[in-house]
Order: C-alpha cells, then sequence, then structure tokens
C-alpha cells in the first residue's frame, strides 16, 4: 500500500539539503506549503500541551520592507517569501490554564473533573517558578516549534533562515506586540535560495559522529 504522505525527501536527505539562506529569489512560495509547515509548528511538541506562543506571518511585500530597518542582516527579509514571527507569553497565569482546560473540555468530549490530577500538576508546575523562570520556560518553547517548522519546510524543499539578529523595540511596535504580556523570540525567514546566494555550494560542517554522540 502506498503511503498517502510522499515526501520529496527523506527527512536525512532533506536536512543535509536545508542551510540557513542568506539570500532568497523573491519567489513566493505556495499556499499550500505555507500551511504545512505552519502546520507543523501548531502541531509541534509543547511542554504540558500549553503552547505558550503564537505565529505572526508576514507575507505582504509592503510590511516586509518596513521590517528591514528591524534587523541587523536585511538581506534575508528583503527577498523572503514570508516571515514568520513567534511570539513567546511572558506570563504564565490562571486565566490562561483555564483557557486551555476549556479548550480540552470542548475537544475531547471530558469533564473539568477527570483532568483534576493533570490541572494540579501544571498547577505545581508553575508554582514552583518564578516569573522570571516561566517567562525562560516559556521562550525555549518556542524553539522547538521553530525546528518542527524548519524540518517541515526542508520536507516541503522551501528554504528557511531562522533569525535572532533584530531589534526588538522596532520590531514590537511595527507588528503591535503587546509587550505586558508577550515577547518575538524568535523569527523564520520562508522562500527559496537565490541562485547567486554562495552559501549553497558549501560542504555542510558539523561535528563528527564521535564527538557528538557518547553512548552509556
Amino acid at each position: 500500500m502506498i503511503n498517502e504522505y510522499i515526501c520529496y525527501m527523506n527527512y536525512l536527505e532533506a536536512l543535509n539539503w536545508r542551510y540557513s539562506v542568506k539570500k532568497f529569489d523573491g519567489r513566493k512560495i505556495s499556499s499550500e506549503k505555507l500551511n504545512n509547515i505552519l502546520e507543523a509548528g501548531r502541531l509541534s511538541v509543547s511542554s504540558l500541551g500549553l503552547q505558550p506562543y503564537h505565529l505572526l506571518v508576514v507575507g505582504n511585500n509592503e510590511m516586509l520592507q518596513k521590517l528591514i530597518p528591524a534587523f541587523y542582516n536585511p538581506s534575508q527579509i528583503s527577498t523572503c517569501s514570508h516571515l514568520v514571527v513567534l511570539v513567546s507569553k511572558t506570563k504564565i497565569n490562571k486565566s490562561y490554564v483555564d483557557g486551555y482546560f476549556g479548550h480540552i473540555i470542548n475537544e475531547r468530549g471530558v469533564t473539568l473533573e477527570q483532568l483534576s490530577a493533570f490541572r494540579n500538576n501544571i498547577n505545581s508546575f508553575i508554582e514552583s517558578y518564578s516569573a522570571k523562570e516561566l517567562e525562560s520556560w516559556s521562550e525555549k518553547q518556542n524553539y522547538i516549534v521553530l525546528g518542527s517548522m524548519i524540518m517541515a519546510a526542508a520536507q516541503e524543499q522551501v528554504d528557511t533562515c531562522p533569525m535572532e539578529g533584530f531589534k526588538s523595540e522596532i520590531l514590537d511596535d511595527l507588528l503591535n506586540i503587546d509587550k505586558e504580556k508577550e515577547k518575538i523570540a524568535v523569527v523564520l525567514a520562508l522562500g527559496y535560495r537565490a541562485e547567486d546566494d554562495i552559501f549553497q555550494n558549501f560542504k555542510k560542517v558539523r561535528k563528527p559522529y564521535d564527538k557528538f554522540i557518547k553512548f552509556f
């Protein structure tokens, strides 16, 4: 039986093919591929399932141009198809957790009483961390989503470049970030590599297997 989910490459081929693109060619990726990549982010691993983040997707060329001054290396922003901005929650409060459990109840057809042990577990987790520790925990979750989208993009043969080099104060204002409740963790540029991006011709360099992995 032929698997209905057919990837262009297997995941190791995809990871060898991908690199962090320095210049895209300006072509737009299809809505289908974009949605597949975003769905991979939505389905990504999330500690406790809380998903303390959301995504902002910029595909309008005029808006992309406005974002250029917010980046230290703007070549990717000026040439990419879309920019995915991963926004991390800085505060995990009772209201947010209540909303999470309301969603579980609606999706699974269970009662809050049935979820009481899980709810107590989450409450204990939140109470054991300081506000600063929870903010750090939340921000780390964004990088799991980032990895899932990079992997999905590679299998869709869509190029990417993750970027942390941005001026938060400019990007926050342009994207109407509520700085009391959230912060931009990282962004991901999507598109297709330009023919004159010389980095695509470089051999991928990673630690050798025996220096990267140790078995016990």
